[in-house]
Formats: structure tokens, sequence, C-alpha cells
């Protein structure tokens, strides 16, 4: 390329980077607005865990080529340099607007080159800076989905000149150029579709240009050979050649383009296209009506959209609109300029047609002439045809520049342009900041684009100003009544604000909107994928009635049933046969879910939840690691599988469950409930400082985490620590007053600890408030009531005591001890009781029950049972692990229930150590 450039002087290239730099510098303040969301942000495409053959399969918006829902826009280059993006700032847009700066810069330079074949050097630089500085590129410059149009074009450039040096020496072919200009076409078209019309260019500079034929010589040749008179000339031969390897390269580039997208055309709607689908004369007249307004955009950029989609540019439906005069002066005005260019010899026709043929091949791909396009007009896919209009433009600046009457006045409109076009560039940037200021700016050229208020609602949506997005939601519907997105919209907002009703009737609205299911025609081929999504919508909203769960399931099949392939219908159901306790029943349609989609990690990790309710572990744990292979930063896969593996009460995968949680927090540093995991590691492990630290940590970021608090006490308690446990049951405490496990631990502090009889006492009867039927709580307060010397009291409430638990062996021998006391004491009429033997008692007792304290650190280890789905899945996670830390482990592992059996036995013996000494007293 750049020997290429080589005739372009330094100064020149120098004045052309000011200029860009000039009109463009803001474009580096602009986010990620419209299609980059699409493209960039939501393209799992761009991360470096995505295979790079994924590129190659997968269309622009990395949706499977094979898939129906696929726009079938093929740009693997262009996606590998958002990807080069990614890997070096990420999502930092400021790179990938820099970037598309630095290709727009390219472009005008090796545009600058293209203009000195056919333009005198002053003319070529007025070319390249109207080129350089015209505001109908701010979309395919500022806008960072517009980098196909860019990079597309350097090929495209590139491919034609490198054909401008195929002629040699006494017009013999020279191949290395062709075979260079073949390469460069497939790169060009890589970058994006219309980088295929470039052959079509070098057609036309091959026989007008390089051999100079005009079009009378060429009929006046075929003329004399079919009349016999004469025989082809060799130099004819030799272009026919050219162009045969040409149309072969160009031929066997379609085919292959044809293979890729599975010769299916993307399914576009009347709301993308409303021409598209209209009848004849309408969609003829509408579509050739859209050629004179295209042309206008670049003669007048003055008001510029984003979006021309829907009701924009209403139908042109008659021969008596008065539209119809702009179309048919368009076409006269373009056949003189063909007929000139064609007819006559000289320079001027020349440059003339070869800037009519980079105004018009390169727009048949957008101009519905063979295949129709997802959109009315487009101001990006004028960033190519815009070229052939700035070599008009010059060219007859140069024609009236060389009148000396009109010199001085052809240089202060040649100024004028330039710094109007400039300014109005410079401040259209600012359009592109954010999609709620894009969308704003579109609103004041268009009002009856219903996409237009959708999309300032959707940007409201997302700063979660539910009220005024519903505004513009409501105002859609309103511009156009039938468009069924618009109504899924309002349906939304109003779920969001909590107003389930209304969100209902949108809902129903939009699936009578539905087309209805014709016999023998396929249903998925006649609507929008996306539309579809209302039933997932409906049947979302309603499954949260328990009452109405088969009708959610019905809307689910209904969907599944229009579209085989619908993946998040699969999805969805799952997760309420989960909720309708069918596991099996959710297990097969995650698994139909994965013959769709093997590399959607969500779907692996909602199978894996589905082999926890069916109680297989095993299974739960190889569907988490097929979920984290494919996307090793899967959060809710990190957490879960970290929780099973420390649940299964194997110590050979605490090291794994470990890093798991680790990874968790690194990725989700400011949830407490990864901290927490890690402490309950630790202690398992005996790390018991280790443990601290997460614990504390935990409590940092959330103070009233009730399992960490108690958990962190409980850890203080084990390790002679008591009195650190006390400000730390009290927070707990004060924050869930109702702990029965916290007043139970806290008791046993201040009784055996603090020697304050009153505090254990107020706890173990606030305990018995909660729960009356409270075993340890009930015995611990008979300790204390022995520990006041109130035998008879004692008695009393041991027997209540048994009563609750009549199996219990040391509330019998309890009993008995005190019995046999209070007959000594009748006997002797002594009442002086072993205070020391009796705390001691009570002490050893209390520990018999602190086993099951540990309950308490089991309990915060249930496995979550939350569902990802294809988007958003992380969203729900805290929300669940808050209300599954609490819950108790269904059941404990062998190795934990002989550990509380030992304790259970220790315990016992030191019983019947204290019960001889009392029987002695």
């Amino acid at each position: 390329l750049l020997e290429k450039m080589a005739d372009v002087s330094l100064k020149e290239a120098a004045l052309i980077v000011g200029v860009v730099a000039a009109c463009y510098w803001n474009s580096l303040f602009c986010g990620f607005v419209f299609d980059d969301v699409s493209a960039i942000l939501d393209n799992k495409d761009l991360h470096p865990s995505t295979p790079l053959k994924n590129l190659f399969q997968n269309d622009f918006w990395g949706t499977p080529m094979s898939e129906e829902r696929s726009h079938k826009s093929y740009r693997p280059l262009t996606v590998l340099t958002f990807r080069l993006n990614y890997l070096f700032s990420e999502l930092n847009a400021v790179s990938y607007h820099f970037l598309n700066l630095v290709f727009h810069v390219v472009v005008c330079i090796v545009f600058l080159k293209v203009c000195k074949l056919f333009l005198d050097n002053r003319s070529s630089i007025v070319a390249s800076l109207l080129f350089a500085v015209h505001p109908i590129h701010t979309e395919a410059v500022t806008g960072v989905v517009g980098r196909a149009e860019l990079l597309s074009s350097i090929f495209f450039l590139a491919a034609f000149l490198s054909y401008t040096k195929s002629k040699g020496p006494d017009n013999t072919i020279v191949w290395t150029p062709i075979a260079m200009t073949v390469l460069l076409v497939a790169v060009a078209t890589l970058c994006k579709e219309q980088g295929i019309t470039v052959v079509g260019i070098c057609c036309v500079y091959e026989v007008f240009i390089a051999q100079g034929y005009t079009l009378p010589v060429l009929l006046d040749t075929a003329v004399q050979i079919l009349r016999g008179k004469g025989s082809i000339p060799f130099s004819m031969l030799q272009t026919l050649l050219k162009l045969i390897v040409l149309m072969f390269s160009t031929l066997l580039l379609v085919v292959v383009r044809v293979q890729v997208i599975q010769s299916q055309l993307p399914v576009f709607t009347r709301f993308d296209n409303p021409a598209a689908v209209s009848p004849s004369p309408a969609r003829q007249l509408t579509f050739n009506y859209l050629l004179p307004v295209n042309a206008w955009l670049l003669l007048n950029p003055s008001e510029l959209c984003c979006d021309w989609t829907m009701g924009t540019i209403p139908l042109v439906e008659s021969l008596l609109d008065v539209r119809n005069v702009a179309t048919l002066t368009f076409f006269l005005f373009l056949g003189s300029l063909i007929v000139f260019s064609l007819r006559y010899p000289g320079d001027s026709s020349k440059t003339v047609l070869m800037a009519l043929c980079l105004i018009v091949l390169p727009f048949i791909p957008a101009s519905n002439l063979f295949f129709p396009v997802g959109f009315v007009v487009a101001e990006r896919v004028l960033y190519v045809p815009s070229m052939g209009f700035c070599i008009l433009v010059a060219h007859g600046w140069k024609k009236l520049s060389n009148k000396s009457v009109l010199r001085k006045m052809s240089w202060i409109c040649l100024t004028v342009v330039l710094f109007t076009h400039a300014l109005k560039t410079l401040h259209r940037n600012w359009d592109w900041e954010s999609e709620y200021t894009l969308f704003m700016s579109a609103l004041k050229v268009n009002k009856n684009n219903a996409k237009l208020w959708n999309n300032v609602g959707h940007a409201l949506e997302n700063e979660k100003n539910f009220e005024r997005a519903l505004q513009f939601f409501i105002q859609a519907t309103q511009v156009q009544p039938d468009d069924i997105g618009a109504h899924m919209n309002v349906g939304r907002t109003y779920k969001n604000l909590n107003k389930t009703k209304e969100a209902e009737e949108s809902y129903m609205i939009a699936k009578s909107l539905m087309p209805q299911i014709i016999p023998g025609k396929k249903y998925a081929a006649r609507v929008a994928p996306n539309h579809l999504n209302v039933y997932i919508n409906l049947a979302n909203l309603i499954r949260a009635n328990e009452s109405r769960l088969e009708e959610a399931d019905q809307l689910y099949r209904q969907a599944i049933s229009m579209r085989p392939d619908f993946k998040q219908a699969y999805i969805s159901r799952g997760e309420l046969l989960l909720k309708m306790n069918k596991p099996l029943q959710a297990k097969e349609a995650y698994l139909r879910a994965l013959e769709l989609d093997r590399t959607n990690a969500d779907l692996w990790y909602n199978l894996a939840i589905v082999y926890i309710e069916l109680k297989d572990p095993t299974e739960a744990l190889k569907n988490f690691n097929r979920a984290l292979e494919l996307n090793p930063t899967h959060k809710l896969a990190l957490f879960n599988s970290a929780l099973l593996m420390q649940e299964s009460g194997d110590a050979r995968l605490r090291p794994e469950a470990k890093q798991r949680l680790l990874h968790y927090v690194k990725e989700e540093p400011q949830d407490a409930n990864g901290y927490f995991n890690l402490g309950m590691l630790a202690m398992d492990d005996k790390k018991d400082l280790e443990a601290e630290a997460w614990m504390k940590k935990a409590i940092e970021l959330q103070p009233n985490f009730r399992s960490a608090l108690f958990n962190l006490a409980l850890l203080y308690s084990q390790t002679a620590k008591e009195l650190m446990a006390l400000p730390i049951l009290e927070d707990l405490l004060r924050y869930y007053p109702d702990h029965t496990k916290g007043l139970i631990l806290k008791g046993d502090i201040l009784m055996n600890q603090k020697k304050d009889i009153v505090g254990a006492k107020m706890c173990f009867e606030k305990i018995l408030q909660l729960d009356p039927t409270n075993v340890q709580g009930k015995h611990n307060l008979c300790v204390v009531y022995f520990e006041e010397r109130d035998l008879i009291k004692a008695e009393k409430c041991l027997v209540e005591t048994l009563a609750l638990a009549p199996h219990e062996e040391y509330i019998q021998r309890h009993l008995s001890i005190v019995r046999s006391k209070i007959a000594s004491l009748s006997a002797t009429e002594q009442s002086t009781p072993p205070a020391d033997g009796t705390a001691t008692a009570a002490a050893e007792e209390k520990k018999t029950s602190f086993p099951n304290l540990k309950k308490g650190k089991k309990e915060q280890k249930s496995t979550q049972t939350t569902v990802g789905n294809s988007k958003g899945h992380s969203k729900n996670k805290k929300g669940t692990e808050k209300n599954n830390v609490e819950k108790e482990t269904p059941k404990k592992s062998t190795k934990e229930i002989k550990d509380i059996e030992k304790k259970r036995v220790a315990a016992l013996k030191r019983l019947e150590e204290i019960e001889r000494i009392l029987n002695g007293e």
C-alpha cells in the first residue's frame, strides 16, 4: 500500500491528517451506541476465550450463520479488528474510535492517489478534502460498526490501484497486479460485502480508460464482426481475457459467499423496509424515489438521521405523487452524464465515467435491485459512493476555476463548502456521544419513525428512568400502531414499574398482532425472530402467579411449535419446569437447547442446576465444568461449582473450590458471598486466621451479613476467643434479634466466661419466647435455675424439657441429679449447693448441644439454584445467594456426622464425671 502511495507527498498526507483530526477529534469522547451494542458489547466473538474459527462461522453480530435469525452479514476481518481492540483495551470506547479515525485517514490518502489518476494535482486534493470532511461520513467514522465501510474501502481502492498496473508496455498483460487485485477484492469482501463491486469498476476502467474505447467504437466493432466484415482486434482479445479472469474470480467469490449464508437470505419485516413487502407499483416507485433521496443527502447533508426505517419515508403509491418529479429529474441528470461519459472521448468524459462508476456500482448492493435490504436509507452505505460524488464536484470546480470570471467565486464557494461541512461534521459527532443524544437528534429530523421513539425509550430504560421511557414507548405505538416491538417495550416497562396488569395487556396486544399461521407456509420465514419473544415475555410475566404455571408453559410450547430452533424458548421453559418441580422435563428442554447451541455456557450451567435438583452432584459438577470451559469467567458457575465441591466433603476438591472462589471474588470484588464461602473453606481446613480474615472482609462489605456474623462468632468461641465473639454476636442480634443459635451461643459465653447469669437467662428466655419447643434453649434455662439454686424450678423445667425430648438420656440423668439433690437437702435441711460443680455441669451440658451449632457453619453452603439464561443471568445471582445463604443443608456428609458423634460421646463422658461429683456431694 505504501508503494502505491509513493507519489502522495508528505505535505499532502499531513494536510489530510490535520483536516481529519480537526473534524473528528471529538469522536474519541463518544461511547458505544446503536448497532455498536450488538456488534461490540454483546458480541462474544471479541473475547479472547472465543476460538478464532468462530469469527469465520458467525455473522457480524456474533450469531452463527447457520441460524435463521442471523443477519447474514459476513465480515470476519472487521470483527477481527474489533477483537484486537478488545485484546488491548477491552471495552474502552476511545481505542475503537481512534482506530476508526486512523482508518478514515488511510482511506482519504489512498483516495487521493486514485483521484490523481483522473484529475490534476490540485483538483485531486480538493476531492480528497471534500471526502475527508463530508458530514455523511459521521455514521461510518464515528459509529464504531462503520469500520466495515472503512476497512472495505481501503482494500477496495487498493484493489483498483493494483489493477491499474496490469497494463504493460505495448498493451501486454501483467498478471501479478491482476492476481493481487483478486486477493484484495476477496479481503475487501470479507470486510464488507460491497467490496466485490470494485470488480465492475476495474472492468469499466479496462475498457473505457485503459483501452480508450468509447461506446460508439464498441458498437461499430460489434456490428462489423457480426456482419463478417472484420475480426476481433488482438488488443480487444487481450481485454476480453483480462475481463474473463476478473469475472470468473468474482463468480467464485459470489459462490463462496452464497455457500457461507447457506443460500438463505436474512429475514426482514415490513418495519425494516416497508417498500420491500409492498405491492406494485408502490414498491418500484418507492425504490426509485430512494435514489434521489440518497443523492440529496450527498448534495445537502444538513439533516442527518441514524435510522431511516419504518415510516421515515412514506411509500410512493401513485404515479401522481409529486415526489416522482424528483425521481424523473434524477434519472434525466444521471442519464445525461452516462451518455456524455460513454459517447465522447477525452479526459473529461473519462473522469465523469469513473466518478459515476464509484457512485453507482458500490451502491447496487444497497439499492434493493437484486435482493431486499434491512433499511430504507443508510448514510453509512454512501461512504464509497461519496468518493465518486467528490470527484464530480472537484472536476466541476476545476472547470469553473479555469474561467477567469468565475475563478474567485469558485474559490470562495469551495472554502465555504469545506468550512461548513467540517463544522457540520464536528457538530454531528456530538450526536453520537450516547444513545440518548443520538436518537433525540434523529427525532428532530423525523418524528414518523416508531423505531426512533423506541430507541430513545431504550436509552432512558438503561438509565432506569422507566417513567419517561414509558412515554416514548407509548408514543411509538401511536406513531406505528401495528409495531409489535413497541407494544412489547410498553409491556416490559410496565413490568419494571410493577404494573403487571397493564404489562399483560400490552403483551396481549403484541401477541394479537403476530401473523397468523398459514397452512403449508413456513411460519419462521414470515416473522422477525425477536418478535416471537412476545410469547417468552408474556410467559415470564404470568408465571410469577403460581396458579398460572401451566398457562405459561403453554406459551413456551406455542413459541417452540412456531419455531423449533427457538433456543430461548427452551431455556425459559426449562426454568419454568424446574419451578414446577419437573426436573426430568427441564433436563429434556435444556438438552434440546444444547442441540441447537453447544457453545452456550449458560445452558451447561442450567443443566448443572437440573442435576442438582435430581440429586446427582457428579453430573452437576461435570456440567459446571463444561460451562467454565466455554466461559472461564462464568460467575454463577464459578460460585456454585465451588459450593458443590465444598458440600461434597471431599478434602481433595477443596483446593480447586478455593481457586474458583478466588476467581469469583476477582470478578465480583463487591460480593460478600464469595469472601464468606472462602472463610467457610478455611474453617473446614482448620485455617482459623485465614477464615477470620475472609469473614471480616465479608462483614466489611455487608455489615448485616447474618451467616458471616454468626460463623465468625462461632469461630472465636471454638478457638478460645469467646470474649471476642461477644461484640460480633451483639451486632448479629441487633440486625436479627430472633437468631436462635446466636442467642444460644451468647448465653453460653455470658454464663461460662463472663459469669453473667442474668444476661444468659435473658438469652435463653428470649429463645423460648420465639420457640417454646426449643430443647437446647429450654435445657440451658434449666441449668440457669440450677445455678441460681432454685432446685424446685430447675426440676419443673427439666420435666418440661424431658416431655419435649423424651429420648434424650442426658436430660433424664440431670433430672435424677436434681431430684436427688432436692431429697438430700430436704433430709439435711442444708442449702449450700456446689456452685462450681453446677456451673461446670451447665457448661458441659450446653456443649452437648453446641455440635448442633455446626449446622450454622454448613447452612450457608447450600448450592444456588438460580437458573441462568442467555442474557443477564448474573443479574439474578445476588438475590438468590441471599435467599439461599440461610438455608440448612438437607443432609450432612459422613465425615461431619462422625465428627459430631465424637464430640457428643466426649461430652457425655464429661457429664458422667460431673454426675459422679454431684452424687458424691
